[in-house]
């Protein structure tokens, strides 16, 4: 039962991986670069993640970020 189940755990990654593939390489090194560098995530971190997880994380940081620039902007332009 086991066998079965990490059978279809690895059959769903290898097809998340396959659907969500339309990030380049090197847009995928730059994201992991990012990451680590800027927002504290581990490289085990990253490659533990599934596809779709990385898809959310990346997207929930570029709002993020777009908001602080946003803030920023504003900040700039009260003074």
């Amino acid at each position: 039962m086991y066998k079965t189940k990490r059978s279809r755990v690895k059959r769903l990654k290898q097809f998340f991986f396959i659907s969500l593939s339309h990030e380049s390489l090197s847009d995928f090194y730059q994201s992991n670069f990012n990451m680590m560098q800027h927002h504290g995530y581990s490289l085990n971190e990253l490659e533990d993640m599934m596809p779709w997880e990385r898809e959310i994380y990346i997207t929930l940081l570029r709002n993020y970020i777009k908001e602080e620039n946003d803030k920023q902007a504003l900040r700039t332009r009260t003074r």
